[in-house]
C-alpha cells in the first residue's frame, strides 16, 4: 500500500477546517473540470452523488466513482448503480485552483480532491488542460479496513451530442497507461455556437504506473456492477467501438486496491486532459493551444503532468493560501469566498492559443450570453483578475481584438464589440458587424480598450505596448471626445437592459477613458496632447456632476430625475490614480446604495430588481470604509448560497428571489478581484506573478 510523504501528507489536510464563511458555505455549483470553456465539468447538487455531472451547459457529461469497503460498495461521485448508497458526505469546500469533497463513513474518512492547477506566474502550466483527482483514504477508529476505488468518464465528454459515435483505445506511455476517447468524426473546428460541447479533439485518463491502478475500455454499466460485484473491472476491453455515446455508455475506467487502510493516509491519483489539437481560428488562421505552441503533443502533457504531480499540489496550496489570506484582508470572509468560486470559473471560461508567431492570444467565450468571442465588454469586467495576476495575459486578452481593429476590415472611428463566435474568431458578428453602426456599442468598447491599455501601462511602468496601438488609440480618443460625455441613444455593456440616451454610468466610463488617454500621452511624452485631454476629462467631470447629482446620488440618465444607478465605472478613479470626480461622490453613492439593496443585493438601477454580480463588487469597491464594503458584498455571500439556480455563477440574477436571469459560468467574474486590484499592497503582493 502506498502511502504519503510527509510533505504531502500535510498538504493534504484541510484548508481553513475552521473557517465559517468556507466551512458553512453551499456553492450554487462545484467545479470539478475546469480548464477551458469546452473541457468544464461540473456538479450541481449539495452532495456530489445528488445527482450526475454536467457540462457547464447543464448537458450530462458524467464522471462516476465508487469506493469499496470491506466487500460493500458505496457511491463517491454520481447516482449510478442505482441502489448503492451513498458514502455520506460531510464537506465540500471549492479554493481557487481545487475543490476537495470529505465523505465519512464504514470505518473510513475518504478525501476527494479535484485539482486543476491555473497558476498565473507559469503559463505552460495555466494552460495545461489538465485536472487531477485524488483519493486520501485513512481509517477512522484503530482497526483496518480493506478498500478498492473505482472512476470511469463517460466517453461524451469528447462529442456534443450523445448521439454522435466515439472510438476509444489505449496506450503506454513510459510504462504508464493511458485510456483515450474521441468522436470518430473528427470535424476540426466546424462546430461552433453557445450552447455547444467539442466533438473534435481526444479525451485523456491516465495514471501512474506506481499507483498500481487497472484500467478497462467498457461500457459504464459493465464497469459498475463488475465493481460492485469483485471490486475489478471487466478484465477485456469492450470490441463494439465505433458506437453512439449513448449506446451502453462507453466510458474510460480505472480501479485501485489501496489493500488494508490503516490510520496512515493511503493516497491514489490519476488524471484526466483534453487535447484539441486545434483550438482558435483566428481572421481563418488556425491557432494551437497554448502548451503546444513548441511541437509538444498529448503523449508530453501527459508524461509532463504526471511528473509534475507532486510539485503541482505544492505550489497550489501555496497559491491558494496566498490568494485567500490577501482576499480575507482587504475584504472579509466572505469576500474571500466568492473570490475563491470564481477563480477557476473566469480563467475556464478563457482559451490561452498561439498565433503563428507565437504570441500569446487569450480568448473569452459569452457562455450563455451569445457565443460570441473575444467580447471587448467581456474582457473589460474580467481584467482585474488578469491586471492583478499576470500583465501578459491581459495583453493577450487585448492584443486579438486590437490587431483586428487595425486591419483594414473595421471602417469604423470607434472599437470593435467582438472577434466572432467561438471558436471562430474571423470578425464581428454582433449588432451590425462590419456592415452598419447600428446596435453597436461605441462609446462603450472605445472607452473599454483605452482604459485597459492605460491599465497595462501602469502595471509595466511604461506605454511600449500603447505605443505599438497608437493610432487607434489616438482615433478612439478624438472619437470620446466628440461622442462620450452625453452618449447618443445607444447599448452599453448591460445591453439586456435596452438602449439608452445620456447614459450617466457610460458618460463616466468615456470620461475616465478620455483621462486614461491623457495618462497614455504623458507616459510616451506627448505632453501637449496630455494636456489637452486631461483637461477635457476634468472640464466634463465638472460638467457632470452639475447635470448627474441630485440629492447626494446620481441619476441614471441626465435627463431622468428621480432615477439611479450603480456607478459601477466611477472606480478606475481610484485605480488608475485619475481623481476626476470629487471623493465625496464615490462616499455619497456608497451610502445611496446601502439603502437600496435587496435580501440578494443591490439592483443595478431603479428600472429592475435584478443585478450583475461583477459590477455590485465594482460599486462596492467605491467604498472608504470595509465595513461598507462588506454591507454591500454580503448579500452578494448570501445569494450564492442559498439561491435555487444551481449553475456555475451567473452574473446577471434577481436580488429578491434570487434567481438567474441570464448568463452562467461566464468569464466576467474575474471582476470580482477588483477589490484586490485597488488594494496597494496587494498588488506588490502578486508582482511577481506578472510576466
Amino acid at each position: 500500500m502506498r502511502t504519503l510523504p510527509p510533505v504531502l501528507a500535510l498538504l493534504a489536510l484541510p484548508l481553513m477546517a475552521q473557517d465559517g464563511a468556507f466551512q458553512g458555505f453551499r456553492p450554487p455549483a462545484v467545479p470539478l473540470i475546469a480548464c477551458d470553456p469546452y473541457f468544464s465539468v461540473w456538479s450541481t447538487t449539495d452532495r456530489l452523488t445528488d445527482s450526475a455531472t454536467t457540462h457547464w451547459t447543464g448537458k450530462p457529461q458524467p464522471l462516476n466513482g465508487l469506493i469499496r469497503i470491506d466487500g460493500k460498495t458505496y457511491r463517491l461521485m454520481g447516482r449510478h448503480p442505482e441502489g448503492t448508497p451513498p458514502l455520506p458526505q460531510t464537506s465540500v469546500r471549492v479554493l481557487p485552483t481545487r475543490t476537495i469533497y470529505e465523505f465519512t463513513g464504514a470505518g473510513v474518512k475518504v478525501r476527494l480532491t479535484f485539482l486543476t492547477p491555473m497558476l498565473p506566474d507559469d503559463l505552460d502550466v495555466l494552460s495545461r488542460p489538465v485536472t487531477y483527482i485524488t483519493w486520501d483514504v485513512n481509517s477512522t477508529g484503530p482497526a483496518k479496513h480493506r478498500v478498492e476505488l473505482f472512476f470511469d468518464a463517460a466517453a461524451s465528454l469528447a462529442v456534443n451530442d450523445s448521439a454522435q459515435e466515439v472510438t476509444m483505445g489505449r496506450y503506454r506511455e513510459d510504462g504508464n497507461e493511458v485510456l483515450r476517447a474521441g468522436s470518430k468524426e473528427q470535424k476540426m473546428l466546424k462546430r461552433w455556437g453557445d450552447d455547444v460541447r467539442i466533438d473534435w479533439g481526444f479525451l485523456y485518463v491516465a495514471a501512474p504506473q506506481s499507483e498500481n491502478g487497472r484500467a478497462a475500455l467498457t461500457g459504464a454499466g459493465a464497469a459498475e456492477s463488475g465493481f460492485v460485484s469483485t471490486g475489478a473491472a471487466p478484465a477485456n476491453d469492450d470490441l463494439e467501438i465505433p458506437r453512439p455515446a449513448v449506446q451502453n455508455a462507453p466510458a474510460l475506467a480505472w480501479t485501485f486496491d489501496l489493500g488494508a487502510v490503516g490510520a496512515e493516509t493511503a493516497s491514489r491519483y490519476l488524471l484526466m486532459a483534453y487535447d484539441d489539437l486545434y483550438s482558435v481560428e483566428y481572421l481563418y488562421r488556425k491557432l494551437r493551444p497554448w502548451w503546444r505552441r513548441n511541437g509538444i503533443g498529448a503523449a508530453d502533457l501527459i508524461r509532463m503532468s504526471l511528473a509534475d504531480y507532486a510539485s503541482l499540489q505544492a505550489r497550489s496550496e501555496k497559491f491558494d493560501n496566498r490568494l485567500i489570506a490577501d482576499a480575507r484582508r482587504v475584504g472579509g470572509d466572505r469576500y474571500a469566498v466568492l473570490i475563491a468560486l470564481a477563480y477557476r470559473q473566469s480563467l475556464a471560461a478563457q482559451k490561452l492559443t498561439a498565433d503563428i508567431d507565437g504570441t500569446p492570444y487569450l480568448f473569452p467565450k459569452e457562455n450563455f450570453s451569445n457565443g460570441c468571442i473575444g467580447t471587448v465588454d467581456v474582457i473589460y469586467p474580467q481584467a482585474p483578475q488578469l491586471m492583478l495576476f499576470s500583465a501578459t495575459l491581459l495583453k493577450a486578452s487585448l492584443t486579438p481584438i486590437l490587431e483586428y481593429a487595425r486591419s483594414g476590415r473595421w471602417k469604423f472611428p470607434f472599437a470593435p464589440h467582438d472577434l466572432g463566435t467561438y471558436p471562430l474568431a474571423n470578425g464581428q458578428v454582433y449588432g451590425g458587424g462590419e456592415r452598419t453602426e447600428e446596435d453597436q456599442m461605441p462609446v462603450e468598447e472605445t472607452a473599454n480598450l483605452l482604459l485597459l491599455v492605460s491599465a497595462v501601462a501602469k502595471i509595466e511602468g511604461h506605454a511600449a505596448y500603447a505605443e505599438k496601438y497608437w493610432p487607434l488609440l489616438e482615433k478612439w480618443a478624438h472619437y470620446l471626445n466628440e461622442k462620450g460625455f452625453d452618449p447618443e441613444n445607444q447599448l452599453c455593456t448591460d445591453d439586456f437592459a435596452g438602449h439608452l440616451a445620456h447614459n450617466a454610468n457610460l458618460s463616466i466610463k468615456a470620461i475616465e477613458g478620455l483621462a486614461a488617454y491623457s495618462q497614455l500621452c504623458e507616459r510616451t511624452r506627448r505632453d501637449a496632447d496630455a494636456r489637452l485631454f486631461r483637461a477635457r476629462a476634468e472640464n466634463f467631470a465638472g460638467r457632470w456632476m452639475q447635470i448627474a447629482v441630485e440629492d447626494r446620488h446620481s441619476r441614471l440618465a441626465f435627463d431622468r430625475s428621480g432615477t439611479w444607478s450603480q456607478k459601477y465605472n466611477l472606480v478606475w478613479d481610484r485605480i488608475l490614480g485619475l481623481h476626476l470626480f470629487p471623493a465625496s461622490l464615490a462616499g455619497d453613492e456608497v451610502a445611496f446604495y446601502k439603502g437600496r439593496q435587496n435580501r440578494y443585493g443591490l439592483p443595478l438601477d431603479n428600472r429592475k430588481t435584478y443585478t450583475k454580480l461583477d459590477w455590485t463588487l465594482w460599486s462596492a469597491t467605491l467604498a472608504d470604509s470595509q465595513s461598507d464594503f462588506e454591507a454591500l458584498i454580503g448579500p452578494l455571500y448570501k445569494w450564492a448560497n442559498e439561491t435555487a439556480s444551481r449553475v456555475p455563477l451567473t452574473d446577471w440574477f434577481d436580488t429578491v428571489s434570487g434567481r438567474q436571469e441570464g448568463f452562467q459560468a461566464r468569464s466576467v467574474v474575474g471582476g470580482l478581484f477588483i477589490r484586490l486590484v485597488a488594494d496597494p499592497e496587494s498588488l506588490t503582493h502578486w508582482e511577481s506573478g506578472k510576466h
